[in-house]
């Protein structure tokens, strides 16, 4: 089966999501200014350990390969381990990211000796300088001494290798190249993702996401090193300059991924915590199943989708005119061009858009503290 052919059977939906990101919790001991989810305190409302359990046996029945878990922290529950453990028993591989802090010598063993387990460490910076200014001071620290930890136990020997996941904004992507050295250095696969304006993300995406020319950077640098580096197909808005990039060329939302939030809430991706873009509810009759197979927001999803204002432009098919999520928080029309379009066909509706107007994210979880960080300032070119 071709590429193309691929992505037009997963454009109408599968049973089972590929990829389902399931966040565990709202609490975290970071308050990092581009969280997609605003998180920082725990919501009383989070699903009990019987709850995620049953979950877990719906998306066994429904066959879901493997599940990524995220949070907030989602080391901080004090089921995490039971839970990740109840998956794998259940036949369902487990992804988790982690900023790392809660990664002792201990647990790096306990983590090395489980089956069908993958981790990933996020990581902004390949110095202290970089990343602090964006996940909090000490945040580069307890990253490397996690990696250290499990590079220790003999994680890469036994399980494969961990991911270094890095969320690419203006002020890293010079570091491209030692971000995968980085990564080599470990054993570790270096897994790089776009910036979305979501959660904290959007009041901080205007100062933080690559410029257009280090939007060409970043394809020129994927195209030299993609075939060894994960994106999780973040960046198919960049293929409209020239040859397309590895993956998937098509937005999944809905229709091959979605988002379980910490209180069982149901999104089409990760990156749309909007009423808007609410399925449903696990806590439903029905539960997950019901809200995968039979919601009309995934429904509608799954129905071809117009081409809009991008209609004219000669490279629609190559970035099918980018990310969802992206034009949503930043205030464009859906049909209309991703706000990093590469041809420059968002600027002037970017600039008339009324910032007090575009969506807010569902919920903010941020911890009563304001983040007086000052992010490394950076030219425009």
């Amino acid at each position: 089966m071709s590429v193309d052919s691929l992505v037009g059977q997963l454009k109408h939906g599968l049973d089972a999501p590929i990829c389902l990101t399931w966040e565990l919790t709202y609490a975290c001991n970071l308050a990092c200014v581009h969280c997609l989810s605003s998180s920082g305190q725990r919501d009383p409302r989070e699903l009990s350990t019987d709850e995620a359990k049953a979950v877990l046996d719906e998306l066994h029945d429904l066959q879901v390969f493997y599940i990524n878990i995220g949070g907030g922290e989602p080391m901080v529950r004090r089921d995490f381990f039971e839970l990740v453990e109840y998956a794998i028993g259940r036949g369902i591989g487990v992804k988790f990211s982690t900023n790392g802090a809660y990664i002792d010598a201990e647990k790096a063993r306990r983590l090395t000796a489980m089956d069908y387990l993958d981790i990933q460490i996020s990581l902004d910076g390949t110095d202290a300088a970089t990343n602090d200014a964006v996940r909090g001071t000490g945040s580069y620290d307890l990253a490397i001494r996690a990696m250290d930890h499990l590079r220790d136990a003999g994680f890469v020997e036994r399980n494969g290798p961990f991911k270094i996941s890095v969320v690419i904004t203006r002020h890293n992507v010079d570091q491209l190249d030692e971000f995968k050295a980085l990564a080599d250095s470990y054993g570790a696969q270096l897994r790089v993702t776009r910036l979305r304006p979501s959660g904290r993300g959007a009041d901080t995406w205007h100062e933080l996401h690559p410029t257009n020319a280090q939007q060409r950077q970043i394809y020129d640098w994927l195209m030299a090193n993609g075939e060894n580096v994960l994106t999780g197909d973040s960046f198919f808005h960049l293929n409209a300059l020239g040859d397309s990039l590895p993956g998937l060329n098509m937005c999944g939302a809905g229709r091959v991924v979605c988002l379980i939030d910490p209180i069982g809430d149901v999104y089409a991706c990760p990156f749309v915590i909007h009423d808007e873009f609410k399925a449903g509810s696990v806590r439903d009759e029905g539960g997950f199943s019901k809200v995968w197979k039979q919601s009309d927001l995934f429904l509608e999803l799954r129905e071809p989708q117009s081409a809009g204002a991008c209609a004219s432009c000669g490279s629609w098919n190559a970035c099918q005119g980018g990310c969802m999520a992206a034009k949503f928080f930043t205030g464009l029309p859906l049909d209309g061009p991703d706000p990093e379009c590469v041809g420059g066909d968002a600027d002037e509706a970017l600039a008339a858009v009324n910032a007090a107007l575009t969506p807010k994210p569902a919920m903010d979880h941020s911890k009563p503290v304001a983040l007086t960080r000052k992010l490394i300032p950076v030219s425009a070119g």
